[in-house]
């Protein structure tokens, strides 16, 4: 696919993995649209990307933006949903658990209710998580929603085709979704990857580049590629 020309809906497209995804699909010429529940986090909007507030786990808001922007030719979905539960399964607040799905509901809601407006020709890209095969200590919700999409868009892709249907899964990137600031920030990421082949925190534009290849490259469905600096093979 030639991105030049192409229209763009990028879920989670104002911060983190999504921004970075939505400036580099208007950086190739897309008309891109960048969808978030809070769209004034995007900041300063790049010529080309055109935000949309709507929360992915609102099935008659998402089919309504569907039939305002159609008809569209890709969609990217980083749209976490909502909070994760993190810690022991046994120690674990159920209601917290659940809520991590709504991950997996809002992807669900992208591509049930895009897919009907795309281009015979358009393509999906959804993002995943080391941790859907390989996961740490604490990290049971994020492995099980992860492993749920990855099974998900194999699933699905044949349905859909001939539009495809792919996940990119990051490692540890440094994005906005972790609080920490200076020292603090830097000594977190250090420890957490220092198994890692690549001893560093990924890019969102690294995660990004990922996603352009999914995009782009139409010999690619229901499969996953992995931007992880290493850590499944730590």
């Amino acid at each position: 696919m030639k991105v030049n020309g192409k229209k763009a809906l990028v879920f989670g497209g104002t911060s983190g993995i999504g921004l970075a995804t939505a400036k580099e699909l208007a950086s190739l010429g897309a008309e891109v649209t960048a969808v978030s529940r809070n769209p004034e986090k995007a900041g300063d909007v790049p010529e080309g990307v055109t935000l949309r507030q709507c929360d992915v786990r609102d099935r008659e808001a998402m089919s309504q933006l569907f039939q305002e922007c159609a008809p569209f030719d890709i969609l990217v979905s980083a749209a976490t949903g909502g909070d994760r539960a993190i810690g022991p399964f046994l120690q674990m607040d159920m209601d917290g658990y659940q809520t991590s799905f709504d991950k997996l509901w809002g992807y669900a809601n992208v591509v049930r209710f895009g897919t009907e407006h795309m281009s015979e020709n358009g393509t999906i890209v959804l993002v995943s998580g080391t941790p859907a095969r390989r996961a740490k200590p604490g990290q049971v919700s994020l492995s099980s929603v992860g492993g749920a999409i990855e099974a998900f868009a194999r699933t699905v892709a044949p349905e859909i085709a001939p539009r495809r249907l792919n996940v990119v899964s990051p490692g540890i990137i440094d994005t906005p979704m972790v609080a920490l600031q200076g020292k603090e920030r830097e000594e977190l990421y250090a420890k957490n990857t220092a198994t890692h082949s690549i001893p560093r925190a990924g890019t969102a534009e690294e995660v990004a580049q990922g996603i352009l290849f999914m995009i782009q490259n139409d010999f690619v469905t229901g499969t996953t590629i992995d931007v992880d600096g290493g850590w499944l093979l730590s």
